[in-house]
């Protein structure tokens, strides 16, 4: 089990550990967060969800500055800094006694996340041989999931004891499990900051605007794009639970069922998943098979609320979670290697940073969204957001070939080349090694 979560020794594997001590204690922050803060706190349902959008929104911002200063001063450093900030961001939480508090503490959380994220990102860049950074990262998100299950099994507890007591323990075992994070990052090697390339290597890597990646359009699209796909998340969290409830005879322990089949889907197959990847043609045709998975999956769903068997309702809703998690692992491997490959060596950390600003837009724009469809507009509104889903998937390789046209990688002598026909999937020796962290979760 523990060799399908965790990578080889050596950095990939304090990398792993670090993301598994903070995915821990999000796991137990993302189950109690909502009833502590409406119930403990006393802030109303609204109040909960308008800081938290707003903390999202500011945080898919503030991800590009902060892993701009992670390309500047060092990722390890950077990221050190921001996984203690993350703590002292939880701490907050716990002295919240009025809705603005809380939107403050809520937007200083959620803008530390996203630089912790950044930082990370450049911090796998800089450590991991560019051919393997995809698998790595699979190594990660497997071991990202194992340790929100963890949590989330804790954060159950506390649930079920409902008292202040209980929250206060898991919001305090959250700010420790990143300070614990923060300690196994300082055993991390320093990574070198890579110089800037000579002016007119590339229009894209050559040196220029501090914020380069905001000038860089087929990038954006790509975000863009990967910002559609990445829609997905509130699926599981959000809208499932409301259609089980609300349109479906399945019985309401069918969520948890679902939650169980993502989780163990991505732990045990993730990395078998990416390893299918071997360069941008295979990536752009991982997000194109995932958009059509996740179409199949929204078309699932909607049979569930067709008659009134509960098992039938039960076993229709499993078989759509089986292929949304299928295209979720295809998806992030394609994605992974896309957002890696198409930023410059030495501007690692704010593309990540402008990159990730995509899930965070997601995760703040979504439960509106597919609210609004699904429902909204029951089986029509599954295959409008499928369809958004195929459009996205089958539009990424063109934006990936225009991105491939813009810019250049480093041959081993420093000198800048084309790379290969676009959209191919030229080896790293063949195309120049380009001198390599990833999401803190």
């Amino acid at each position: 089990m523990f060799r399908r979560i965790l990578p080889p020794q050596g950095p990939p594997r304090l990398l792993a550990l670090a993301q598994l001590a903070g995915a821990v204690g999000d796991g137990a922050f993302i189950v109690c967060s909502a009833l502590f803060f409406t119930r403990i706190v006393g802030l109303s349902p609204t109040q909960v969800g308008f800081g938290l959008t707003l903390g999202w929104g500011v945080g898919s911002v503030a991800g590009i500055p902060l892993g701009h200063l992670a390309d500047r001063r060092g990722p390890r450093g950077t990221a050190i800094l921001l996984a203690l900030a993350t703590a002292a961001a939880i701490g907050s939480f716990l002295l919240v006694r009025s809705p603005w508090a809380f939107t403050v503490a809520a937007c200083l959380y959620g803008s530390c996340q996203s630089g912790l994220t950044a930082a990370r990102q450049a911090l796998l860049a800089g450590l991991v041989d560019r051919e393997r950074r995809t698998e790595i990262r699979a190594y990660l998100q497997s071991t990202v999931n194992g340790g929100l299950a963890i949590g989330a099994a804790l954060g159950g507890v506390a649930l079920q004891l409902d008292t202040r007591e209980a929250y206060l323990t898991i919001f305090t075992m959250d700010a420790a499990s990143f300070l614990a994070a923060a300690l196994v990052l300082r055993r991390l090697p320093v990574v070198a900051v890579p110089a800037a390339p000579a002016p007119g290597a590339s229009p894209v890597v050559a040196a220029g605007p501090k914020l380069a990646v905001l000038r860089d359009r087929p990038y954006a699209l790509v975000t863009f794009l990967n910002m559609i796909m990445m829609l997905y998340m509130p699926l599981l969290s959000l809208v499932l639970p409301l259609w089980i409830v609300g349109h479906t005879a399945a019985p309401n322990w069918t969520v948890s069922a679902l939650l169980v089949v993502n989780t163990a889907s991505v732990v045990l197959f993730q990395v078998r998943v990416a390893r299918g990847v071997t360069g941008l043609r295979t990536a752009s045709r991982f997000v194109r098979r995932s958009g059509v998975v996740m179409l199949a999956a929204c078309a699932v769903f909607a049979l569930s609320a067709a008659g009134a068997s509960a098992w039938t309702a039960v076993a229709v809703l499993l078989a759509g979670a089986a292929l949304q998690v299928i295209g979720e692992m295809t998806l992030s491997a394609g994605a992974w290697e896309i957002g890696f490959d198409l930023a410059p060596s030495d501007k690692q950390g704010q593309y990540q940073g402008f990159f990730g600003s995509g899930a965070a837009i997601a995760r703040m724009l979504g439960p509106l969204l597919l609210t609004t469809l699904v429902m909204g507009h029951g089986t029509p509104g599954w295959l409008l957001l499928g369809g958004l889903f195929v459009a996205a998937g089958a539009a990424m390789g063109p934006a990936v070939r225009w991105a491939e046209r813009t810019r250049a990688t480093e041959a081993p002598g420093g000198e800048p080349v084309r790379t290969g026909p676009a959209g191919s999937d030229a080896t790293p020796e063949a195309a120049g090694p380009e001198p390599l962290l990833a999401s803190g979760c």
